[in-house]
C-alpha cells in the first residue's frame, strides 16, 4: 500500500503537497533575490510564503497520516 499511496492518495492531500512546494520554491527564489538585489524588503516578504508552505506540508502530513489510519482499519 506505501508503494502506491501517490495514486491512491487524496485528491486533498495531493493539492496540499503541490501548493506547499509551489509556496517554498516561490519563497526561496524571492529570499534569493532579494538578498542578491540588497532588497531587504522582498527577502522579508519571502519568510511568510515559506512558512505557510511549511504549514500546508505539516497539514498534507496530517491528512496522510489519516488516509493510512482509515486504510489500515479496513
Amino acid at each position: 500500500m506505501l508503494n502506491e499511496f501517490w495514486a491512491t492518495a487524496p485528491t486533498r492531500y495531493k493539492v496540499l503537497v503541490f501548493g506547499a512546494m509551489g509556496l517554498i520554491a516561490v519563497g526561496i527564489i524571492l529570499n534569493l533575490v532579494g538578498n542578491t538585489s540588497g532588497k531587504q524588503g522582498l527577502a522579508m516578504a519571502s519568510l511568510p510564503l515559506i512558512g505557510l508552505g511549511l504549514v500546508l506540508h505539516v497539514a498534507g502530513i496530517v491528512v496522510r497520516g489519516q488516509a493510512i489510519r482509515k486504510n489500515i482499519r479496513r
